[in-house]
């Protein structure tokens, strides 16, 4: 005999991959404060390959507007600078010596507003992908149930531990995207 709760802690994993996930998305989005992941996943096409940026060179912050690149060679410049004037971020690279240097305008009214219903969009496909997994568990208890090989006492206790779960992990997302809103509204 299968216990529910076994059932519903193996889709754990999964719904924390949908957090992880969710964070990963959400670090893209610019603000209006500078940090490496806006540009360390860029594509950048060096020697017919594809690399990503973070893979050719260092990433730093040294003002709050300002993003600095050390290629780690120097051939990589003007494939890095073609990566990041192609990019979503609407921003032109400066070639100063060996290095690239990146200054984010402030962000404006209009750009702000479509940042702020991207946030929206990623948290809704978070949601989807939770209400994916509790509906697939809510199946499997209900034939569990049905082939007797569970109470329908258990099935209705799998189904408030189920939901309890998926709470718990709306809220993450809930967090995690405020969080991100209050940055772009700085």
């Amino acid at each position: 005999m299968q216990e529910y709760q076994d059932i519903i802690d193996k889709i754990k994993p999964e719904l924390e991959k949908t957090i992880r996930f969710l964070e990963g998305e959400l670090a893209k989005i610019r603000t209006s404060r500078a940090t490496p992941s806006l540009v360390e996943n860029i594509e950048v096409e060096c020697f017919g390959q594809k690399f990503l940026l973070k893979q050719l060179g260092s990433i730093s912050i040294p003002k709050s507007r300002e993003i600095l690149i050390q290629p780690w060679d120097k051939s990589y410049i003007e494939p890095i600078e073609k990566a990041i004037s192609r990019s979503s971020l609407g921003v032109n690279p400066v070639v100063d010596g060996e290095i690239i240097r990146i200054f984010l305008p402030p962000i404006s009214a209009e750009f702000r507003e479509s940042l702020l219903k991207l946030v929206s969009q990623k948290r809704e496909e978070a949601r989807q992908t939770i209400r994916k997994w509790r509906g697939e568990v809510w199946d499997l208890l209900q034939d569990l149930a049905m082939e007797g090989k569970i109470s329908e006492d258990d099935k209705y206790r799998g189904k408030d531990k189920l939901q309890e779960l998926v709470d718990e992990y709306n809220e993450k997302v809930d967090e995690l995207v405020e969080r991100k809103k209050k940055e772009i509204m700085e």
